[in-house]
């Protein structure tokens, strides 16, 4: 019998909201203050939400358990996927020498840590963003960053805040796409009012992370760089978003991006030193790298890049989905649990259906550009099947993590603890426009998704807005731009970044590296918020008309 969720269990919406916050503070407890392993905290919090979804929502105990294996399962296909060929392909490059050489690469750039950050952490991260989403940039900038020679934990922190203006327009603009479909709003309306909030951010990120890594002296040498990585990729970002749509918006502000940095760094260079680089830094590898040697130290990240993006392709996904993506509607849940109003404008059943995406898409799309760099760089098969059995066994407990987290995540959704927290916010009158974000930071930090937190809380926040007579546009869009800041600690990335920095004596858990980005991410969600408030009853001519 389907079931229909409740958000005020005990009574009222604050008194719920108290219950209802207990996972998260479970999780995110364990982790920052008593240090727990990371899969031990998202067990405590999985369980902490189980026994509130049966016995305070009065979720039917077999409901509450395929939630869990439905995110169970979501947590290894695709993000655990994604993260367990991202690391592989870095390995593979390792492995063949082909590193060294693009430590020098990076370094012709500019040898200074805190250019290396803006092109890798920011730059690059945007480009992974927009072509793959989920775990892939935070993984990749990661172990780039390594490899590089920075520091496990500075890597770790540095790949997270990198990864945050870009997250709206992520997977070729999924997470906007997603939006427009729940809500019935204006997909090019939704994009435009996007596009004149993150550009501003995206100016502001690059300045924030060389301060997160060098302090305020560190970020003031090195200003310039930070103008022009942020500043071309804001530009770009809002000419994109307004004039063409989302989907290519954070590739070609990315190739914008790094294009302009790297021009700068011919005619400019920063007054100081570089800053402290670090004692274990990898010493430059000889003068004279042939070509040849160039080509191949490139070739697994071109052909990564190529492939994450021809597979994000909607004529190419489509067609390799309608040849072979199995799904199934996940047992005990599909249509089983109603979301009731104002989550949604009438009851309506949610579905729960386990879609593999072409066995899914972007992990497999990582897979084949190893195993195709490998092949062409001369590995047999069975030295790439030990690599891979390698880079298995490195990742077994994160990928459980992750589970575990995706689990939690989902518990929540289907629950509806997660919407009794977002009710809160949304009952707050005249500052609504101040919390409207601060939803969506909330959605993005429970369920590690800007797309999914638009699914959860897009339909809130048009009902929110009309009743209050604000411009649901705005609303909704500043639900996936305040989202962008929970990125970076969501349980999901927080388990990706220390997978990616791991393996050595100094490699963070994931509970330093969430402290290490808080209060990142709540400053620059507050922020958001307070952009909102101006463009609700400032600016609102900023809010663009649906066509």
């Amino acid at each position: 019998m389907p079931w229909s969720q409740t958000y005020s269990p005990l009574g009222g919406v604050a008194l719920s909201a108290l219950v209802a916050a207990l996972p998260v503070v479970t999780l995110l407890g364990l982790l920052a203050f008593w240090h727990v392993r990371a899969h031990l905290a998202a067990l405590a919090g999985l369980w902490v939400a189980g026994v509130i979804a049966i016995f305070v929502y009065q979720m039917p105990a077999s409901m509450a358990v395929a939630s869990m294996g439905y995110g169970a399962a979501f947590g290894l296909f695709p993000i655990g996927w994604i993260v367990l060929n991202a690391i592989f392909i870095y390995n593979l490059s390792v492995e063949t020498g082909g590193f060294a050489v693009l430590q020098r690469q990076v370094a012709g750039v500019s040898g200074d840590r805190r250019i290396q950050a803006l092109l890798i952490a920011f730059s690059f991260g945007a480009f992974i963003e927009g072509a793959a989403g989920f775990g892939a940039p935070v993984a990749i900038s990661g172990a780039l960053l390594i490899g590089l020679g920075f520091r496990p934990l500075e890597a770790a922190k540095l790949a997270l805040i990198g990864n945050t203006a870009p997250v709206a327009f992520g997977a070729l603009g999924t997470p906007l796409i997603t939006l427009a479909k729940i809500t019935d709003l204006d997909l090019q309306a939704l994009s435009s009012m996007v596009g004149r909030q993150l550009p501003l951010f995206s100016l502001i990120v690059p300045f924030w992370l060389i301060a997160a890594q060098s302090g305020w002296r560190g970020m003031k040498a090195v200003w310039p760089a930070c103008l022009v990585a942020g500043g071309s990729f804001g530009v770009a970002q809002y000419l994109v978003s307004n004039f063409i749509g989302p989907m290519l918006v954070d590739i070609i502000a990315a190739v914008v991006s790094m294009g302009a940095l790297t021009v700068l760094m011919l005619v400019w260079k920063p007054a100081d030193a570089p800053v402290g680089d670090p004692p274990d830094a990898p010493r430059e590898t000889p003068p004279g790298v042939a070509q040849g040697q160039v080509w191949r130290a490139w070739l697994p990240w071109l052909l990564l890049s190529l492939s994450v993006f021809l597979w994000g392709l909607p004529f190419f996904k489509g067609a390799l989905n309608r040849a072979f993506a199995p799904s199934f509607p996940v047992p005990g849940l599909h249509l089983q649990v109603m979301k009731m109003p104002p989550l949604a404008p009438h009851p309506e059943p949610e579905a729960a259906v386990f879609v593999f995406n072409a066995l899914s898409a972007t992990g497999t799309a990582l897979l084949l550009a190893g195993v195709g760099a490998g092949f062409l760089l001369g590995l047999g098969p069975g030295r790439m099947v030990s690599l891979y059995a390698r880079t298995f066994w490195k990742v077994r407990v994160s990928l459980l993590t992750i589970a575990l987290m995706l689990a939690l995540g989902f518990t929540t959704r289907y629950s509806g603890t997660d919407t009794t927290m977002g009710l809160a916010m949304a009952g707050t009158g005249w500052w609504f426009p101040f919390f409207s974000p601060l939803i969506g930071w909330l959605g993005v930090a429970l369920t590690g998704s800007d797309t999914s937190s638009n699914v959860l809380f897009g339909n809130l926040q048009k009902v929110s807005a009309e009743q209050l007579g604000l411009s649901p546009i705005l609303m909704a869009a500043s639900n996936s731009s305040g989202g962008v800041m929970g990125k970076m600690i969501d349980a999901q990335s927080i388990v990706v970044a220390s997978v990616a920095t791991g393996g050595r004596p100094d490699s963070p858990d994931a509970g330093t590296v969430l402290r290490s980005v808080f209060w990142h991410s709540v400053a620059l969600a507050l922020l958001v918020g307070v952009l909102v408030m101006l463009q609700a009853y400032v600016w609102p001519g900023m809010v663009p008309a649906a066509r």
